[in-house]
């Protein structure tokens, strides 16, 4: 699926109304060396190719808002040699026909052209303070313009975070945004079936991250949305575990936290079922209350409802659950205000999706929870963790679980897009013996 360049240059039409008047300036991520001369795969910045769908590195979107607005890309030039070495390059006249640019220039033009395009602009836009080096550079502009101000110039007297500009844009995803996180939900879901085929006692978490990893990019993935998580038995109640190195145990679970991303826009799912196939009655037990929390959490994404209401819902299924546990004792309500479920659940319930895992945008809008509306993507996904404990009976030691949905918010409700992930026990167990 190719960008839809029409989309992204509508985009730049909407933050140009926005803007009103100034200059934003926005640069891609650079190439990061790995070790020595080695560069870890290139991923360009998140906020550059939202608004201009735009692949390389080494690249500046220039926006000039006002009575004659301007769009203009700076980018790397042709050239033949290092073509022959590292890949195809738009240079500045393709890539201005093929990614809707009113003009674009060499990279290398920037230092020589910025100043001039700041010349009488009442303010820029860029995001200040995200990297020491460009904010050097672009108060060096700045400065430039005010070099001139016995000539009648003026320089750009206001200065605002162009991030925080399209943080906003982000949160609602359009039609487009959509399919590209479906096509990424539906392979990472793939790949969650297939290691649920594969998964046996004795194999190592390295084994099934290799699974994970071949299916996310034979089903088109360009990677990985984040670094997998395999954790087998105790690892599990590492919310970051990352080794995946250990093997894994008959009679265990393994939590499975791992999303491919597509063009760009990642899935982000969770599973935990049993090395062996078949939940134990403990497990079972432990297993329904996180389900049963999540499609609670899942039936409050609505529009109406604030950021915040998939995690109350959950936590009432889940202290509940833990009531019936007998983790905790007395009223669900008390339990809650006193954050008694913590030393088993810590985290939230949810963040937003998109181009990013932990996606763009506040959570809270003077102070109160953010109201969802229909195009706002996020993740459900509830747990319970369940260490050794004096406080927690030695059946339910190093049982740790949770189940990660990718929800898009509609007129009607939600749409679960990781659907296809099998999440229920007979689903599971059932998956699990073919």
């Amino acid at each position: 699926m190719h960008p839809d360049i029409a989309s992204h240059r509508a985009r730049r039409d909407r933050l140009l109304k926005t803007l009103v008047e100034g200059v934003l300036i926005l640069a891609t991520a650079p190439e990061a060396i790995r070790n020595r001369d080695t560069h870890y795969p290139y991923r360009f910045d998140s906020h550059f190719y939202y608004l201009t769908a735009f692949p390389e590195p080494e690249a500046v979107l220039v926006l000039i808002a006002g009575k004659r607005p301007r769009q203009i890309l700076f980018c790397r030039e042709k050239n033949e040699e290092r073509e022959i070495w590292d890949g195809f390059r738009h240079g500045p006249k393709a890539a201005k026909t093929a990614f809707g640019f009113d003009a674009a220039y060499s990279y290398g033009e920037l230092d020589k052209r910025l100043p001039k395009l700041l010349e009488n602009q009442p303010r820029v836009a860029y995001a200040f303070g995200a990297a020491p080096a460009w904010d050097a550079r672009v108060m060096g502009w700045i400065n430039t313009v005010r070099g001139k101000a016995r000539g009648g110039v003026t320089a750009p007297a206001n200065l605002s975070d162009a991030h925080a500009l399209i943080d906003a844009m982000r949160l609602l995803k359009d039609a487009h945004e959509i399919d590209l996180m479906q096509r990424a939900a539906d392979v990472s879901a793939d790949a969650h079936r297939s290691v649920l085929h594969l998964c046996k006692p004795g194999m190592g978490e390295w084994e099934i991250e290799a699974e994970l990893l071949r299916v996310f990019r034979a089903g088109g993935c360009q990677s990985p949305a984040y670094t997998p998580i395999v954790a087998g038995g105790g690892n599990a109640c590492v919310l970051h575990y990352v080794g995946n190195d250990q093997p894994l145990k008959d009679g265990d679970l393994v939590l499975i936290d791992a999303a491919g991303e597509y063009h760009g826009y990642a899935a982000d799912i969770t599973r935990t079922f049993p090395v062996n196939g078949r939940f134990s009655a403990t497990q079972k037990d432990v297993y329904e209350i996180v389900l049963a929390a999540q499609l609670a959490a899942i039936a409050a994404v609505k529009p109406g409802n604030r950021f915040n209401a998939p995690h109350e819902a959950a936590l009432r299924v889940l202290t509940q659950g833990l009531i019936d546990l007998k983790l905790l004792q007395g009223e669900i309500d008390g339990l809650i205000e006193s954050e008694a479920y913590k030393p088993w659940y810590m985290h939230k319930t949810g963040h937003w999706l998109g181009l990013d895992v932990h996606d763009a945008g506040d959570y809270k809008v003077g102070g109160a929870w953010r109201e969802l509306q229909a195009g706002m993507a996020l993740t459900v996904e509830p747990g319970l963790y369940l260490r050794p404990s004096a406080d927690v009976p030695e059946a339910l030691w190093n049982i740790g679980i949770r189940i990660e949905d990718d929800v898009v918010v509609t007129e009607a409700g939600c749409r679960v897009l990781t659907e296809a992930a099998p999440k229920t026990v007979a689903e599971i167990e059932a998956a699990m013996r073919q």
